[in-house]
């Protein structure tokens, strides 16, 4: 598989992972902000590997989410017209997070700071 339609497969499944989680019903995940930072298929499709940001409370959201794998594989077999659809894993990523964090601290030192 040529590494132009691998790029195309990727991003179509987190693509098409976006609008699938919308239709999640658990609340551990529906009540989240998630975001699919992008995935990764391997080349014989048999799993890909999806990262995801999560931003507010987050109590639950991994649960969810593996809870709802089944589904959101099903949906995802339905929309892509693929050989095989892939095993999905989920790995959370921070950057976003740290990303706000960072400003945060910023805010507070410049509200500190600009009285002087």
């Amino acid at each position: 598989m040529g590494a132009y339609r691998q790029d195309r497969i990727n991003e179509a499944v987190a693509t098409e992972l976006t609008a699938i989680l919308r239709a999640v019903k658990d609340p551990r995940v529906s009540r989240a902000f998630i975001s699919i930072t992008g995935a990764q298929v391997s080349r014989d499709l048999s799993q890909a590997v999806v990262y995801y940001s999560v931003l507010g409370p987050d109590t639950e959201v991994e649960a969810g989410i593996q809870s709802a794998s089944g589904f959101l594989r099903g949906e995802l077999a339905r929309r892509l017209n693929l050989r095989v659809t892939p095993k999905l894993l989920f790995r959370r990523e921070h950057g976003a997070e740290k990303a706000m964090d960072i400003a945060k601290i910023l805010k507070e030192y410049h509200d500190e700071h600009s009285d002087s």
